[in-house]
């Protein structure tokens, strides 16, 4: 060969590192070094190789003229700099923190909404960007742009509080203080006002609530709900509960019976017709 190579291999397996090194020949007469090269380059896993260099490093004429190699010894010295990729934390995402820090400091509100007897002050712009309905509303091609205060109707000041909470940290907020059925009566507020305001991911989450509390109580009360604001999973839920075990006849009896039947006469009929054909079977 011509040439001689140089190479760096990476000994451990399944490890990664950001590997920086410099070569540098020793004369062999006068001990001095020399810088020749300098590569840099991650080694890991994902790529085909362990092993990194040169192979073309010098001529092996050119280093005897020059006093490099001599009776067949060559000494490289190698500059090695390794970082392991992965060594600096990167913290995590906290723009959900910020906002929600935003809505608690109230810094650079600029509209108040009034439900009721309370108010609450938000960004417009957030809103905006969060809600399709206050886009609409504040930024539309009919928008005051003006306007700094906005009634809202039909809808409890603790429920728009959520609504709020959940536009700046996508979470709802605590409700410890709320028994079983107090909790499943805010759940149904708040997919209402999840459907009003055009929160896909609220509403989901408020379907999967009320989905896990169906019971033969609450099942023919839930099902309207989902009928009226158009949640198709919580219908099917509400539907596969009532014909699981057969259980037509007790939710009958139940209070929220007479308004699934006036709210959804054809939805009735065809659990009654879903009922008589199991028990044929």
């Amino acid at each position: 060969m011509d040439y001689v190579a140089t190479f760096l291999e990476i000994i451990n397996e399944n490890n990664e590192a950001s590997v920086h090194f410099n070569f540098r020949l020793v004369h062999q007469d006068t001990g001095q070094s020399v810088f020749v090269s300098s590569l840099r380059n991650v080694f890991n896993e994902k790529t085909s190789f362990t092993c990194w260099g040169l192979p073309k490093f010098m001529k092996k004429s050119d280093l005897v003229t020059l006093g490099y190699l001599k009776d067949d010894c060559l000494e490289i010295e190698c500059d090695l700099t390794v970082i392991k990729v992965g060594e600096i934390d990167v913290p995590p995402p906290d723009l959900v923190q910020n906002l929600g820090d935003l809505l608690e400091s109230q810094v650079g509100v600029d509209v108040t909404f009034k439900v009721k007897e309370e108010a609450f002050q938000a960004h417009r712009i957030l809103l905006a960007t969060r809600l399709p309905v206050f886009m609409a509303e504040l930024y539309g091609p009919l928008s005051d742009k003006r306007k700094r205060s906005i009634v809202v109707e039909d809808m409890a000041p603790r429920v728009f509080k959520a609504l709020l909470h959940f536009v700046y940290k996508d979470r709802f907020p605590a409700m410890d203080d709320l028994d079983g059925s107090e909790y499943e009566e805010m759940g149904k507020h708040m997919l209402v006002a999840a459907d009003r305001y055009g929160m896909e991911r609220m509403k989901l989450m408020c379907e999967s609530i009320l989905c896990n509390r169906l019971s033969v109580e609450t099942v023919a009360a839930t099902l309207v709900l989902a009928d009226q604001h158009h949640c198709s999973k919580l219908k099917d839920a509400c539907i596969r509960f009532i014909d699981s075990s057969n259980r037509i006849d007790d939710v009958a009896a139940s209070q929220g019976y007479e308004n699934l039947k006036r709210a959804c006469p054809v939805l009735t009929a065809e659990l009654w017709e879903k009922s008589a054909k199991s028990r044929k079977l």
